[in-house]
Order: structure tokens, then C-alpha cells, then sequence
């Protein structure tokens, strides 16, 4: 198991306010997270840099080997809900981070299985022999829009307030994730990502670079230069890993 990553403010943004991380656990195991800071110059950053670091402490903490995937999920709600707890105190403690929230996506690869947990709108994709699917469902005004029947996919990419999130890390005192669980094999990958490269990209696009393109150690930058190529007016976060 081999993973990348790579973060970029992109072409508009003065600040990248995105933060990731990658970690083995074990002999057998990769934490990966990524998380969307929102909340303006002085607090974005912030908010996203707090959200990795709590997220991957409490794992690191809480995680042994041979866990089920019950108690897997259990621990992976505990961390979103330790890291929307410390999000939230600073927010409420002070003024300067009034507002501030973050996405937040992660997976943790065990032997043949993968969890992934999200909040927001930063995804995980899942390319195999089948192709690529997404697994998370965006926490986001144009997708409950989408799933009531109110607007097509194709005019979801394009629509004015597709930014706008439905949850985020830090904003209000509880937060809800979503959890999936899924097998994994050999050859197969996984990406995850912020939506600035998820608005730049569709899932076609994705497809073509990480099974055709170039070398897999270059994939996250290749991204990132058809995310810059296209304008990337916000920052750009992915990270790949090969199963």
C-alpha cells in the first residue's frame, strides 16, 4: 500500500486554508484526512489545521490492531466528534474564529477493508476494475437538492450556491457524520479530495489520470495542474492511495 498527497492554494486564493495528513498505523493500516477550512482569512486555516491534528491524535490514541468494523466506526465518530468539539470551543472562546468550520474527509485502510467518514462537501472516490464511484455524499445545499429531484447532476456542478454546506466541523455544539464501509484489493485506489479539485474535475477526468496518466507518485500534482489549468479558484487538496 502506497499513498501521495499534495495541497496548493490554487489560483485565487491568497491563504490555503486546506490541510491534510497522511499516517501508517501498524504494519497494515493508512489513516488519511483532508479537510476544507471555512471561516475567512484569519480562521480557515485554523479550523482546518485544529480538525486534522485532533481527528489523527484521537485515532492514533484510541486505534488497535484487529479492530471490528463496528469498533472501527465507533472510533472514527469519536474522533469528527472530539475534532468538532475543539473546533467549536476555540470559535466560542474567540472572537477572531467566530464562524470558523471545516469539511473533513478520512479513511482508514485496514488489510482488505477500508472505513471512510465525512462531513461536508470533500470526497472519496473509489477507482477499481468496475471504474470510479464516489463514495461520499456531499453534505451540501445542491445535493439535497439533487436528491429531491429539484435539479440534475449535471446542473448541480454548475449551480451559483454549490458551496454551500449543509455540516461542517466546528460550527454548531454536535455535529453528524456519515460512515461507509468497503473491500479493497490489490490495484485498486482511492482519492481523496476538496472540493476545488472536485469542481474543476469530473469523475471521468479523475479516472483517466489515475489509471492512464502518469507515473502514480506524480498523479496529486498532475491533478493539481489541470485544476490550475481550468482557473483553481480555490485552494486544491488530494491524496491517492494504491491498495
Amino acid at each position: 500500500m502506497q499513498s501521495w498527497g499534495l495541497t496548493d492554494q490554487g489560483c485565487v486564493r491568497k491563504q490555503n486554508q486546506d490541510a491534510y495528513h497522511m499516517e501508517p498505523l501498524g504494519r497494515s493500516s493508512l489513516l488519511c484526512v483532508v479537510c476544507d477550512g471555512m471561516g475567512g482569512a484569519k480562521s480557515g486555516n485554523i479550523a482546518s489545521t485544529l480538525a486534522v491534528d485532533v481527528f489523527v491524535e484521537e485515532v492514533r490514541r484510541t486505534w488497535t490492531p484487529g479492530m471490528t468494523s463496528d469498533k472501527l466506526e465507533q472510533m472514527l465518530r469519536g474522533a469528527v466528534k472530539l475534532a468538532n468539539f475543539t473546533v467549536f470551543d476555540q470559535a466560542q472562546q474567540f472572537e477572531e474564529f467566530d464562524g470558523m468550520g471545516t469539511t473533513l474527509v478520512a479513511v482508514l485502510v485496514h488489510g482488505r477493508r477500508a472505513t471512510v467518514v465525512n462531513v461536508g462537501d470533500s470526497r472519496a472516490y473509489k477507482v477499481d476494475s468496475d471504474g470510479i464511484r464516489q463514495i461520499t455524499r456531499d453534505h451540501s445545499l445542491v445535493q439535497m437538492m439533487v436528491d429531491r429531484g429539484e435539479m440534475s447532476p449535471e446542473v448541480a456542478r454548475t449551480y451559483p450556491g454549490k458551496n454551500f454546506i449543509t455540516r461542517a466541523i466546528g460550527t454548531e455544539a454536535l455535529v453528524e457524520c456519515d460512515v461507509y464501509h468497503l473491500d479493497v484489493k490489490k490495484g485498486d485506489f482511492l482519492l481523496l479530495c476538496s472540493d476545488g479539485l472536485s469542481n474543476t474535475m469530473d469523475e471521468q477526468e479523475m479516472l483517466f489520470e489515475i489509471i492512464h496518466g502518469v507515473k502514480k507518485q506524480h498523479c496529486c500534482q498532475r491533478l493539481l495542474e489541470i485544476a490550475k489549468n481550468r482557473g483553481a479558484p480555490d485552494n486544491v487538496t488530494s491524496i491517492l492511495i494504491m491498495i
